[in-house]
């Protein structure tokens, strides 16, 4: 039997989740960073969760999810990016506002109902930022980061970064406000301003954006 949960310790879960598909280590500084919440609170949640069987703490303080943690985080991480997609391609909200309401929503809305939204929708394989939505099979080829793609390069942009989803945001309004989504072709200058930026070309338009906030961008070359 499963501990009891709350919307604090789905949260919890989720992120660890999001951090680890990053590739990072975990740690409490990260998460409290991400959740934008003072160190001894995630230290408080972080025992709690311990104890309940949802989380190891290693010696040098990282964080991995245990077996019961990470089917509990699949679950959440499925419900939001189904929602996420819900709220865009239905509902009308850009990415970034789809991902905060998503928040808001994912630990209130029953599996039954997640699985009513996912199937009206044809089951996507992808949230409306091209994570995968967790039990579906990837539908990319080779991906790079938009920061490091080749000058001139056609390339279709595939995936925003986890990391974008959650601290962000900003950079993701500015994309939907330029028409930048999952799906659009873009290639890079040879001009930059500087070393820190890159011009990227959407269409007709030329953006330019930090190198940075380019490394949470994924694109598949064509």
């Amino acid at each position: 039997m499963q501990p009891e949960r709350s919307a604090t310790i789905d949260h919890y879960l989720e992120t660890i989740y999001c951090i680890a598909a990053e590739g990072e280590v975990v740690r409490p500084s990260r998460l409290a960073y991400w959740l934008s919440v003072s160190p001894p609170t995630v230290s408080q949640t972080l025992r709690r969760l311990e104890r309940d069987g949802w989380i190891t703490v290693a010696s040098d303080r990282s964080i991995e999810l245990t077996a019961q943690g990470n089917e509990t985080a699949t679950e959440l991480v499925r419900h939001h990016r189904v929602l996420e997609r819900w709220l865009t391609d239905v509902l009308g909200f850009d990415w970034a506002a789809a991902d905060a309401e998503a928040d808001r929503l994912t630990s209130a809305v029953s599996a039954a109902v997640i699985d009513r939204i996912d199937a009206s929708m044809g089951r996507p394989a992808t949230c409306p930022h091209g994570n995968v939505i967790p039990g579906r099979p990837s539908p990319y080829g080779a991906l790079v980061s938009l920061a490091d793609l080749e000058p001139t390069t056609l390339a279709t942009i595939r995936r925003i970064s986890e990391v974008a989803e959650h601290e962000a945001r900003p950079f993701l309004s500015l994309l939907a406000r330029h028409g930048i989504s999952e799906g659009c072709d873009v290639t890079l200058s040879e001009d930059a301003p500087s070393a820190d930026v890159l011009s990227v070309v959407v269409g007709d338009n030329l953006l330019t954006i930090p190198v940075e906030a380019a490394k949470l961008v994924w694109v598949e070359a064509l």
